[in-house]
Formats: C-alpha cells, structure tokens, sequence
C-alpha cells in the first residue's frame, strides 16, 4: 500500500455493513477488475460470529459493481474477550454499531477493563447515525477529548456472512480535531480509494443536517414499504415539509441555524440521488430488527418536550415506527 501516511493501527468495533467496508476502505487497494490483495494486518474487524468466520475462512467480499476486491484479515473478533486474547494494540477504534445497540457496548467495555489496560490511549470515533451517541458513550468514562463523532454517506448492504456491496457514494465528515498520524492515514486511504473525508470544524451543523434528512426519509420509506424516492411524491411533500420544519425549530435551541429552504433542498436532493435505495430503517423493519428511530426521530421529539418546541409529525412518524419494530431486548 503505497502511502505515504504512517500506518495507524484502527479496530472497527461494529463490523457490519458498514464497518466491514471501512475495513475495506483503510486497507490494500484492489485490481482494476477483481483482485485477492495483500492482508490487513493493521485493521482488525469486530462483529457478529458468522461474519468474523466467513471473512477469517474466505477474506471480506466487496462488491463495488464495476469489480469486485477479496480481501483476507488477520484479525478478527466476535467479541471482546477474542480482542484480549490477541496481540492486536490498536490506535483508534472506529464504532459502527446501531444507536440502540450504544448502551451494550458501552457496558462491554466497561466490564471488559480495556479502556484501562491496551485501549487506555486510544482515541474513538463514533461513526453512527443518529444524535445523542456521545452523551451514552461517555457513561462508559472515557475522557471527553479522546471521543469524537461522524457521519456517512455511502450507502452498503450487507448481502452475506462475509460480504459487503456498495450501493451508493457519498461523503464521510468527522469531527475537526483529529490530528497527527490518524488523521493523515484516514485522508490518505479515503483518497486512494476514490471517497471523500472532510474534517468538519461545524461538524454539529453537518451532524444535524444527517439527522434531519434521516428524519424524513427514514420513517416514511419504513412505513410505506417503499424506496426512498417514495419522499417525492406530491402527497408526501406536505408531511415532509412538516417534519423539517419542526427540526429546524430543534435546531435553531441548540444555536444551530439552518434556514428551512436549505434543509427542504437537501432532503428531496438526497431522495432524488438515492430514489433507488432501500433505507436502513426500511431493511431493519423488513428483518424484523430493532430501528435507529430513537436516535433519530425520537431526539427530535426529545428535545421538543425538553425546548417546549411541538414537533406533531416527528412524534407521529416516531411513535409509528416505533410500534412496528422489534424493540431492544432490554427493553
């Protein structure tokens, strides 16, 4: 892998769709057509058991529609206690796991004692959807100024135990204040393989504005059964509207300013490139899993009731879905 970033050591807790093609992302480069590329012996992947056993046996599949990268990891876990067990010391984890899935892992890593033994210096980065993941990560005790945030784009599907399809581009934006041989290495890979990184010093108003399109798209594809070009029907413009404009008036007590128009924009233009896809919401519906819907919808309606703000689509569209899904197993 020819950068020129030193290499950082990066354990991506949360292997699923998404965090398997991190893995994917941070590690050697494929062939134009199809490729079995070196291992990745910096990128350790923690995930479900038959996942970790299929990429162990066969390598990480990842489909990129034009060609399609094999690529064999020496480290991977199915739980936390595989972790100790090895001689992998990472420099950062990267967690991708689901917002109702938080509050588990941070119990696991408190009971594990890690974060006072190998992962004592490590910096964390909460890739996730969603707000209100910071405040349930820091119950687990980390110091404040090794835990940042971000947010992504690029749509993936996990199609199999061990493979992962992209299904749509996008952007990954982090948290400003990530530096040194880190944030240099996540530059470098993103860039050599063809995605953007930004490192956000607005990195709130960027979170919010995920959250939002979330928001509106998210429920209603889960509720219609539909893809997420369902949005731009003229029958649903109205409910739309209705849901950004109660979250622009959230947004605005948390002195985030963002005008409606910008916010509208944004929605039916991301509805529009993405009309094709099934949202994430939509899939765990379908799979009988537990939503993201308290983290999405469900904050929007929490911070109304706190900011005495009514927010009647949001709470409407979040007790709904709420309904249909598989709640937590703590719960």
């Amino acid at each position: 892998m020819a950068i020129g970033a030193s290499m950082t050591d990066i354990l991506i807790y949360g292997a699923g769709a998404i965090g398997s093609f991190l893995g994917y992302l941070l590690s050697g480069s494929p062939g134009k057509n199809r490729a079995y590329v070196a291992g990745a012996d910096n990128i350790a992947l923690l995930g479900r058991a038959g996942h970790m056993r299929a990429i162990k046996e066969a390598g990480l599949r990842v489909d990129l529609g034009e060609r399609e990268a094999i690529l064999p990891f020496r480290h991977c876990f199915s739980c936390l206690d595989d972790l100790k067990a090895s001689d992998f010391y990472p420099d950062l984890v990267i967690v991708c796991v689901k917002t109702h899935s938080l509050p588990a892992l941070v119990q696991e890593l408190q009971q594990s004692g890690l974060l006072q033994e190998r992962l004592k210096e490590c910096l964390f980065i909460l890739l996730m959807n969603g707000m209100g993941n910071r405040e349930v990560f820091l119950h687990s005790g980390l110091d404040p100024a090794r835990l940042k945030e971000g947010i992504t784009s690029f749509g993936v599907l996990l199609a199999g135990e061990g493979r992962v399809e992209l299904k749509g581009r996008g952007k990954t934006i982090l948290q400003d204040g990530i530096s040194g041989a880190e944030r240099d290495f996540l530059a470098e890979c993103f860039s050599e393989k063809g995605f953007e990184i930004e490192f956000a010093p607005d990195f709130q108003r960027q979170q919010f504005l995920k959250l939002l399109v979330n928001a509106a798209i998210n429920p209603i594809t889960a509720l219609t059964r539909r893809q997420n070009g369902t949005v731009l029907q003229p029958a649903l413009v109205g409910t739309v509207q209705a849901v950004v404009a109660e979250a622009v008036a959230v947004a605005a007590v948390e002195e985030l300013e963002i005008p409606e128009e910008e916010a509208l924009d944004l929605v039916f233009s991301v509805a529009e490139k993405t009309a094709a896809n099934t949202s994430s919401m939509l899939q765990d519906v379908l799979h009988g899993r537990s939503t993201e819907i308290e983290a999405i919808n469900g904050y929007i309606v929490r911070q109304g009731r706190k900011n005495g703000i009514a927010v009647p689509v949001n709470e409407a569209l979040y007790s709904m879905v709420w309904s249909i899904s598989e709640p937590p197993a703590d719960e």
